[in-house]
């Protein structure tokens, strides 16, 4: 990726040690809660909750990176991740579910601010070069989808207590990435920004393209969320599969989520956004095919690796489109907003996620799936009447 910024490659560095701990926790977070929840319903509310501290974190982060820039609030968050890490360690030592539910809570909280990443990259290139910047930034995510199953893995009984290790390694992995981010130098806050100037944010809201870029990305987060939640214990607990295949299958599943990135920008150059949408959901609806056929570890494999790759095409594709719905001086809003809508929708399907799995079971859960693919690509299909792409293009 020639004429990059190394700044960009160095969020990307910070970015995959913050997804490590993602990983880490949809791997382990289920199985764990099996062993401490009073009853097995509750075994993915930990991951529920890591989502729903980043949907409540949106938008006061939003204020404070208006307010003070994005270095000191990524340093803020970068010590919360490290404290989230610690706490879930003193959770299980104490083995304490509720202590664990806050522990994720926390780690969901404090990622918000590597989910501004992506934007911060955006305005460090030329527009030109924003699809780009936003794959070599996602490229942090391949390296995250083998950080954190690893330090699971290798933390597993190395202490002890089972996986305190594992979280004690996060808590390395995040110090790391506090000192990474401890280099980046973010530009100036101007008075466009603080002033809050700008469109009123109904109108920013209400323009084709940006429901359009909100949607796109919801639709992303909310079908994988939904289905890679329920992966590990469906696998697991009841198809019987090793953790280490369960392992195996997140690693890819995640690994898949990102790596398309290096030719993301090539693609949407080539086919435009409507088309890379369109393959987008084209992949999500292979997903549920595949899985419904048999829970075989290929089966499962095979859909979750394409579960990434729509993933990764259609929230791409939303995040390429946002900046063409605001002015520079509208973004911190408009982005704090954006990430509020999609992490909120996140935060409910895996709140959902368990109970679906445990009363209708892997095929149950995968039909509930199916609708909100269809919504999208019905709002998608609405889209070609309103002209989006002279919207987009202008």
């Amino acid at each position: 990726m020639r004429g990059i910024p190394f700044s960009v490659w160095r969020l990307m560095l910070a970015y995959a040690l913050m997804m490590g701990g993602t990983s880490l926790t949809v791997l382990l977070a289920g199985i764990i809660s099996l062993q401490l929840a009073p009853e097995p319903g509750l075994a993915t509310l930990p991951i529920a909750l890591a989502v729903v501290g980043v949907a409540a974190s949106t938008l006061p982060t939003g204020r404070l990176l208006q307010r003070f820039g994005r270095r000191p609030v990524f340093l803020a968050y970068g010590v919360l991740a490290v404290s989230s890490a610690l706490l879930n360690a003193f959770a299980l030592l104490n083995e304490n579910f509720w202590v664990y539910c806050s522990g994720a809570f926390v780690m969901g909280w404090s990622a918000a601010a590597g989910h501004q990443y992506r934007f911060a990259a955006l305005e460090l290139v030329a527009p030109t070069r924003a699809a780009q910047a936003t794959s070599v930034l996602l490229l942090g995510g391949i390296l995250g989808a083998f950080i954190g199953p690893e330090l699971a893995v290798r933390g597993r009984y190395l202490a002890d207590t089972e996986y305190l290790a594992s979280y004690l390694l996060l808590a390395g992995a995040y110090l790391l990435g506090l000192l990474v981010i401890a280099f980046y130098r973010d530009a100036p806050v101007t008075g466009d920004v603080t002033s809050g100037g700008g469109r009123p944010l109904f109108e920013i809201l209400r323009q084709p393209v940006v429901v359009l870029a909100i949607a796109s990305a919801a639709t992303a987060y909310g079908v994988m969320t939904f289905l890679m939640t329920a992966t590990p214990i469906s696998m697991h607990e009841h198809a019987g599969h090793s953790l280490e295949a369960t392992k195996w299958v997140i690693q890819s599943h995640i690994a898949a989520m990102y790596l398309p990135s290096l030719f993301f920008a090539g693609l949407l150059a080539r086919f435009g956004v409507k088309r890379m949408l369109w393959f987008g959901l084209l992949a999500y609806a292979l997903t549920l095919a595949v899985a419904a056929v048999d829970t075989q570890l290929l089966h499962y494999w095979l859909a979750l690796v394409l579960l990434g790759i729509g993933w990764n095409f259609l929230f791409l594709s939303g995040t390429n489109l946002l900046p063409h719905g605001y002015a520079h001086a509208e973004r911190f809003r408009v982005q704090s907003v954006n990430d509020f809508l999609i992490f909120s929708v996140q935060a409910m399907v895996a709140l959902g996620s368990g109970w679906f799995l445990l009363r209708t079971g892997w095929g149950g859960l995968l039909f509930a799936a199916l609708f909100p693919v269809l919504a999208f690509a019905g709002l998608l299909t609405v889209t070609r009447a309103l002209r989006l792409s002279r919207t987009v293009t202008r």
